[in-house]
Parts: structure tokens; sequence; C-alpha cells
């Protein structure tokens, strides 16, 4: 099986290195995973993106949660959309700031495949 390239939007992989070394290597090893075609137990579908195409990959550490949002929608590629630790200390709701910026890296990365994939 061929592996699916990485692919990351943004400043996401500059915030994924600011994780603690623990949360790296849950969320390195289910990006692994999903380049396979697979899914780690840590990744489920994002609220809020219908279906299963945006993905979350939550832990937690230390008192504290990371998330790191990747997308799987755009054929032959994996999309890293965002990394951050989650501020709010109440609810499990994405923030509406978090949802919005993961919706535009979400454009992005689509745009990208197109010229990158669809030549």
């Amino acid at each position: 099986m061929d592996t699916k390239p990485l692919v990351w939007i943004g400043r996401s992989r500059e915030d994924i290195k600011k994780f603690p070394e623990a949360v790296k290597d849950v969320a390195g090893f289910a990006l692994y995973k999903a380049q396979m075609g697979g899914k780690h137990p840590a990744a489920k579908p994002l609220k809020g993106f219908h279906g299963a195409g945006v993905v979350e990959i939550v832990e937690n550490y230390s008192g504290n949660t990371y998330r790191v949002i990747y997308t799987t929608r755009l054929e032959g590629a994996i999309y890293v959309l965002h990394a951050f630790q989650k501020k709010a200390r109440t609810g499990i709701e994405t923030p509406k700031q978090e949802i919005d910026l993961i919706n535009s890296r979400l454009k992005t990365a689509s745009e990208y495949h197109e010229l990158r994939f669809k030549k």
C-alpha cells in the first residue's frame, strides 16, 4: 500500500512542534495511520463537518487537551489543517474561532490540492 503524503497547512506544523513529547508521539502515530489508510483510536470525525472527511485527534496530557485536525477528503494526500491546545475549561465543543480557522484552512487545502494533483 502506498503511503499518502502529509501536507501541512498554515502554521499547523509549527504549532504541533510546541506540544509535549507524549502528545506529539500520539499525534504522529495517528497521522501515520491515516497516511496508511487506517484510523487511530484517538481520531474521530470532527463535529459540524458532515461526515468523516475532517478528523480530530484528541489527546489529554497533564490536565490539558490537545487537538490535531486533518482531512482525508482530498484524494491522495492527508492535509493537516490545525493543531491547538484547547483553552476553554467548560464543555467539549470546539470554539468558533478554531472552527472558522479550520474552515479557512480546508479551503486553502482544497485550492492547493487542485493545483498540485489535478494537473
